[in-house]
């Protein structure tokens, strides 16, 4: 399994646009981005050609979601919103070709039952999941735990494949997050079990904390495991805090993960 590194939250001391040539000096395989689109699509490519690494993963436009807010994808009277974020990510992502595309599903919005909630995220992600087969990018949906995110829709692997039962596309996958299910108290070995052929991404951050691989008690030998186990052969995102001393003081981790 190849690495990546996650330029939205690694090293941040630069600026974005810096980042990927620091990924790859640093040893990593590919990156990912969560929102890049402060970036031209024109410029990031071509520092990704510079830089000779895959763009592994972006996310689909959310709305206010960052600012705590419920974002686009569940929320019924926000469609409008959804389809120009998704004509928006589909122009972005031709230039840059990543392998994914993520859909964050976002929070309950106030006033809105939680069904009718689901039955909007399945419509959108079913939408974008047709937009993107063809131009060849897969479609992700991830969980996210509801401490760090209070409200948010899809919290557990459960919940994850029965929404990817509802939407039932063979472009849509799940994104799993190790440190998202471990902030819950969920055994990995376990959500990753039950996500077993429908897995389309991995990142990774250790807890308590969200920090680099050994700043807290993830078991990370039987999460690599369980994934070698169910079959998972794609990539591993680093998606966690380098804390104050940076992100090159954090990477004492990657040569061993690399050596594996």
């Amino acid at each position: 399994m190849k690495i990546a590194a996650n330029l939205s939250l690694l090293f941040t001391e630069l600026p974005l646009a810096e980042r990927v040539l620091a990924a790859r000096v640093a040893g990593f395989d590919g990156v990912e981005i969560q929102f890049p689109y402060e970036l031209p699509a024109v410029l990031l490519k071509g520092l990704l050609d510079r830089a000779d690494l895959p763009l592994i993963l972006i996310n689909l436009p959310a709305g206010d979601l960052m600012s705590g807010g419920p974002g686009l994808a569940a929320v019924p009277e926000r469609q409008e919103a959804f389809d120009q974020a998704l004509q928006a990510a589909a122009t972005y992502a031709a230039m840059v070709r990543p392998a994914f595309i993520n859909v964050l599903p976002g929070r309950l919005a106030e006033g809105v039952e939680r069904e009718a909630a689901l039955a909007t995220l399945e419509r959108n992600l079913w939408k974008t999941a047709e937009a993107f087969d063809i131009l060849g990018i897969g479609v992700l949906c991830e969980a996210i735990n509801p401490l760090d995110m209070p409200g948010f829709l899809i919290n557990t692997a459960d919940e994850l494949v029965e929404l990817l039962e509802r939407v039932d596309h063979p472009n849509c996958q799940a994104q799993l997050d190790f440190y998202h299910m471990a902030r819950q108290g969920l055994d990995l070995p376990t959500c990753i079990a039950r996500l077993a052929g429908r897995l389309g991404h991995v990142q990774f951050a250790d807890c308590p904390g969200r920090g680099a691989p050994g700043s807290g008690t993830l078991d990370f030998v039987a999460a690599r495991e369980a994934l070698v186990s169910s079959g998972y052969q794609g990539w591993l995102g680093a998606e966690y805090r380098p804390g104050e001393a940076g992100t090159e003081a954090s990477l004492g981790w990657l040569e061993q993960w690399r050596s594996r």
